[in-house]
């Protein structure tokens, strides 16, 4: 963990010292030595601060602000960044055609950043939407699922903007609710969090698996959550619901290390002759799922990237990142989340509330 935060500080100074720097190069009257050095240091060391502190001081009012003020500016730098390197790139090939636009490309870039990072704001903080997946499965009985994925509840998103979301899905009269890890992370209030949930209205059961979030803030009160919330728990076992339909929920693949055997040995306790929907938290393993019966996969925990390019980076460990996928005949939808993961901002990759229509 020591060794995650110097590299995330590096990472943060490294990227406020490159926006300062085009910046100065845009608008020369900005340049200064100190500046120069001194600006990123001290927005780098308010981010860190704001990120490390309420984390275990969530006490008192004034420290919400200062977690979304910190997460925020991360945000911004990163997408300030990302702009920054598109311009710079841009400079460099007129450069190399004796075009000189840097009285035009400075102030561009700039209105460029506003842009994108009030578009961000708005994707971060307006409500998620229902997303409607209609998908066929023969023999299966028709039913209606509620995905409830990537919520990060506590510190950073309040009880009353849950409550909304989650009636939202309530007005959608599912069948069965589906919660697919990284539900509650930290935060006062967790009781409260757990018993809106627990209220949650599903004719058929509430099943959840766990993510890799709810490792990393204490596997045992992560259980307990999930109990207070009226969540059946699966870790690499199985339920049927009453109409018949056989569900199976996997550890987290990465934190528990599961594996496509152990994986093959779960599905392989289950009646082929019935459908079967697999929860997993990652989304890794549909191939093997696919060929040991699983009709139906669910998953979260790429977010699409939550504020692109980041989704391209995602990418690279994830072949599929989101959306619903054909996988030997298995329906696979791995869902961009309910809210986001620290930086309270959405680009391009908006939250959503899925309802999945079997038949």
């Amino acid at each position: 963990m020591g060794l995650f935060f110097v590299i995330s500080t590096l990472l943060i100074w490294g990227m406020c010292l490159t926006v300062w720097k085009w910046c100065a190069l845009a608008f020369p009257a900005l340049d200064g030595r100190l500046l120069t050095w001194l600006l990123p240091a001290l927005v780098t060391l308010f981010i860190c601060t704001g990120i490390a502190y309420p984390r275990t001081h969530y006490g008192p009012g004034w420290v919400s602000i200062l977690y979304y003020a910190a997460y925020i500016s991360f945000g911004f730098v990163f997408l300030a960044f990302c702009t920054t390197a598109v311009f710079a790139l841009t400079q460099g090939i007129l450069k190399l055609f004796h075009v000189h636009a840097l009285q035009v490309l400075g102030p561009l870039s700039l209105l460029t950043m506003a842009i994108v990072f009030t578009m961000a704001v708005w994707g971060g903080f307006s409500q998620p939407k229902i997303k409607r997946i209609a998908v066929s499965v023969p023999g299966t009985p028709s039913l209606k699922i509620a995905l409830l994925s990537d919520s990060h509840l506590g510190l950073g998103v309040s009880l009353s903007r849950f409550d909304k979301a989650l009636a939202r899905l309530e007005a959608e009269k599912p069948d069965v609710l589906f919660a697919l890890g990284d539900i509650f992370e930290y935060g006062p209030n967790r009781l409260a969090y757990a018993q809106r949930l627990a209220r949650f209205s599903a004719p058929l059961g509430k099943y959840g698996v766990l993510g890799n979030h709810e490792y990393y803030v204490g596997y045992g009160d992560s259980k307990e959550f999930f109990k207070e919330a009226g969540l059946t728990l699966l870790e690499n076992n199985t339920a049927t619901l009453s109409n018949g339909v056989q569900i199976a929920g996997l550890k987290d693949i990465h934190t528990a290390h599961v594996t496509p055997q152990e994986i093959a040995a779960v599905l392989n306790t289950l009646d082929k002759n019935r459908p079967t929907i697999l929860l997993s938290h990652t989304p890794k393993y549909a191939e093997v799922a696919a060929e040991n019966g699983a009709n139906l996969m669910f998953s979260g925990h790429t977010h699409n990237g939550q504020i692109w390019p980041f989704n391209y980076l995602v990418r690279l460990q994830f072949p599929r990142v989101y959306g619903l996928f054909d996988v030997n005949g298995m329906k696979f939808y791995i869902t961009s989340g309910m809210f986001y993961w620290g930086i309270p901002l959405r680009f391009l990759a908006p939250a959503e509330l899925p309802i999945i229509e079997v038949n």
